[in-house]
């Protein structure tokens, strides 16, 4: 058996003399303890040093990746290849690489890695012509040159600068708020009322900066930071202030804290810029969806892009929620329905109950847009902006209520009737003003004795007849023979008269019972 060896010099080949030991694991690092008994289990047969760190660095990247180098080809070919043995190595990818190359029988298990942690303690012996400080400096050179190549190599190097730009522009906010109130409070004692005159940040402090003292309120321009009638506001209020005196050292503290405010404003609005050119260059389609901020904000929280990547839609859309999710599985409430993907424009436009909806659709859009960045090539911004169009049309579905719906296998649209057409136009019927009752169909009115009323619903055959012009006194209703069971019927008036037309529906009703009253007295 020959075993492959990799050292930071070179590569070395030895010759496994007891094959036998390579199974008795314990008795193989006893063999190792001294020089002499090592020399009678493995012995050296070639060893290939490299030519510089160049080459040193292309044989360790090519083996880390699982691929042959071509220093190492060179030495398989020519030393290994025409022995037809079975050659060990430590890493079982190279192992095959090795065996689809040359087809040579090739192993890697535990009991090689055993072996080559024994060739390792006595390497300085077993290979001659390298001193042990030479070797060292070798190992100190090719690590370092590796750790310089996988950071310019790396995937997520520019993931870093997001990460410490979006972390760098909330340390900002927070100092520039901290600093602002500061600055507030300290000239209020001065001037009080300027700022409640002046709400904006910026420009109150541009304000403090240019006037000072707010004696000189009167005879400065801020033509340039403020409008016409504020500007008139505050010479008015410095006229008038109820602020206490300052001296000159506490207005020029005043002054120094301004222009920190200023400064860091300035250089807030630069780094919100390189921000925003940096995710437009690392991730377009992500930057479209959902916001340069919100984007930067959603990887700094994964960690990186190929982190982000790697989540489903479902933690993308609770992303920088986690406290509140787990306050809600803890007491079994609802779990939060958006994290960090709340602040994005297409959220911020929908309504209450539409913001679950929009946040699931978004975080679905996001998912596929950020794995298209990460992994894709060649990557354009068409699919964010494709989507982000599809996003919009939905959100206006869903503000207007025209909501899609599966009916039977298909899907179409719910219709809604227009309250309007273009081609037809409705006009009011002036018909419909007429109080005279169109239907026939009338509710009749039955006076009892007691004073109660019974309605019922009964057809009228009889068309109204018009009133006199000269007053006459209306005619009696006609009676008509009928069952027992069925109520009478009886032309109403209309309701111009109701007092006259109680009085004569009271009328029949005494008859009757007089009637009544002599039938049975007979």
């Amino acid at each position: 058996m020959l075993v492959l060896f990799e050292t930071a010099a070179g590569y070395a080949i030895f010759k496994l003399l007891e094959e036998q030991k390579l199974e008795e694991v314990d008795s193989l690092y006893s063999a190792f303890k001294s020089v002499e008994s090592a020399n009678q289990i493995v012995k050296l047969k070639h060893f290939e040093k490299f030519a510089d760190i160049t080459e040193a660095l292309s044989a360790t990247t090519a083996s880390i990746e699982g691929k042959i180098s071509k220093s190492l080809k060179k030495l398989i070919k020519k030393h290994v290849v025409d022995e037809h043995e079975k050659l060990l190595v430590a890493d079982s990818k190279l192992g095959v690489a090795i065996r689809e190359k040359f087809e040579l029988q090739c192993l890697a298990n535990t009991s090689v890695q055993h072996l080559m942690r024994c060739i390792r303690s006595q390497l300085d012996n077993l290979i001659s012509g390298i001193s042990r400080k030479e070797m060292s400096a070798m190992a100190l050179g090719l690590a370092h040159s590796l750790s310089r190549y996988k950071l310019k190599f790396s995937p997520d190097k520019v993931d870093t600068m997001i990460v410490q730009a979006v972390s760098l522009l909330d340390d900002l906010d927070k100092e520039l708020n901290n600093y602002t109130m500061r600055c507030r409070e300290w000239y209020g004692w001065h001037f009080p009322e300027l700022s409640k005159i002046i709400t904006d940040n910026i420009a109150f402090v541009k304000t403090v900066k240019l006037i000072g003292t707010r004696e000189h309120a009167v005879d400065t321009d801020l033509s340039d930071i403020l409008a016409e009638e504020v500007e008139e506001k505050v010479k008015e209020a410095a006229e008038i202030s109820m602020g206490t005196e300052i001296a000159d050292d506490d207005i020029m503290n005043i002054l120094c804290l301004c222009d920190q405010i200023i400064d860091m404003t300035n250089y807030r609005q630069q780094l919100y810029d390189y921000l925003k050119n940096r995710m437009m260059a690392l991730a377009p389609n992500l930057t479209i969806l959902v916001g340069d901020l919100v984007g930067a904000r959603l990887v700094a929280h994964a960690g990186s892009l190929i982190n982000l990547a790697k989540q489903p839609a479902s933690t993308v859309q609770i992303l920088g929620a986690e406290k509140a999710l787990f306050r809600a599985l803890k007491t079994r409430k609802d779990t939060p329905k958006y994290g960090l993907i709340y602040h994005s424009q297409l959220i911020g436009q929908c309504s209450t109950k539409n913001k679950g909806k929009m946040s699931r659709m978004l975080a679905a859009k996001a998912a596929l847009a950020t794995r298209v960045d990460a992994l894709g090539e060649d990557v354009d911004i068409n699919m964010g902006v494709e989507h982000k169009a599809k996003l919009e049309a939905r959100l206006k579905l869903l503000e207007q209520g025209n909501i899609r719906r599966i009916s039977g296998t298909g899907k179409a649209k719910a219709k809604f009737e227009k309250y309007q057409g273009i081609s037809e136009v409705k006009h009011y019927p002036d018909a419909a003003d007429s109080t005279l009752p169109s239907s026939s169909e009338q509710r009749k009115r039955k006076w009892k004795s007691d004073g109660e009323i019974k309605e019922e619903t009964v057809s009228v055959k009889e068309e109204i007849e018009e009133e006199p012009a000269n007053g006459a006194d209306e005619p009696k209703p006609k009676k008509k023979k009928k069952n027992k069971k069925e109520p009478k019927e009886e032309s109403v008036e209309v309701k111009e008269e109701p007092v006259e037309i109680k009085q004569e529906e009271e009328q029949p009703e005494k008859k009757k019972k007089k009637k009544k009253k002599h039938a049975s007295s007979s």
